[in-house]
């Protein structure tokens, strides 16, 4: 029996950030964020819905390829563009872009037992502040 690329994938499913286990700097940290990745063989397109510290509802969306290449990102204060670069299978490498100015790298890391995703995120926020955030996600 063949199991699809979907199924076989670690960063395929719903997340829910763990705000416990989560370090913000700067704050303040959101009051909930969940984010949905559907991984396909050459890339993946991911949603993600929360609350930000002041009670908005937040929502970004973006469908981008393995090839480094740019890709528009959608709801983002931050950036225009996300470009994915896939480390190996259980490690992703993100770059957030305004313009031409790179603002933000995340590395998106998988368990072992695929449970909990951790991404470290370092770069420049909307406010020009250094922005070196650790949040964890449980797979749901």
């Amino acid at each position: 029996m063949r199991v699809s690329a979907q199924a076989s994938d670690p960063r395929s499913g719903t997340w829910k950030l763990n705000l416990e286990k989560s370090k913000y700097d700067p704050g303040p940290a959101p009051q909930s964020n969940t984010t949905t990745i559907e991984a396909s063989s050459d890339g993946e397109t991911a949603t993600t819905k929360g609350v930000n510290a002041a009670g908005t509802a937040t929502g970004t969306q973006y469908t981008a390829k393995y090839d480094g290449k740019d890709y528009p990102i959608t709801g983002s204060q931050n950036a225009d563009t996300v470009a994915l670069k896939r480390i190996d299978a259980r490690t992703l490498e993100r770059t957030d872009k305004k313009g031409d100015k790179m603002v933000a790298t995340s590395t998106r890391v998988i368990s072992a037992d695929g449970k909990t995703m951790t991404v470290t995120t370092k770069g420049t926020n909307a406010q020009g502040q250094a922005v070196n955030n650790v949040t964890v996600w449980d797979k749901q």
